[in-house]
């Protein structure tokens, strides 16, 4: 099987590209690094230095409905942070920054915490659970 090296990008409808583009800038600071509009759409595409490209895009005909992870297409994206003490740290910076988020869920794969964007896209930041390495 041909082999593949990595996420490229992943790019999301939204209602409002402005306010989108905000949020993913001043929540988890992606930076915006080229704007391409034309008459069917309006295009951001945003880097985070962690690597993460995330394109922005308002159709320009669009039926202007929040996303619903019960329909066909993407249920939710999750980005990885670096252990538990970091999730800690964003759980405090979405308080601070008054973004509803549920609280810090331990499981057998690691540990998540859920919060929406503006358009109620379902975003988690995930940290894998540490090896046991059997001291004590």
């Amino acid at each position: 099987m041909p082999k593949l090296t990595g996420l490229a990008h992943i790019t999301l409808s939204v209602r409002d590209r402005d306010v989108s583009v905000d949020f993913y800038r001043s929540v988890l600071g992606f930076r915006e690094y080229e704007t391409r509009d034309d008459a069917r759409w309006l295009r951001t595409t945003c880097r985070h230095s962690c690597g993460v490209v995330l394109g922005i895009v308002e159709h320009k005909d669009h039926f202007n409905a929040r996303f619903d992870h019960r329909h066909a297409g993407v249920d939710h994206v999750a980005f990885e942070v670096g252990g538990i003490g970091e999730l800690e740290t964003w759980e405090e910076r979405l308080s601070d920054l008054d973004v509803d988020h549920a609280p810090i869920v331990h499981c057998e794969a690691g540990s998540v915490l859920s919060f929406a964007d503006p358009d109620g896209v379902q975003l988690e930041l995930f940290c894998a659970r540490e090896p046991d390495t059997g001291e004590d």
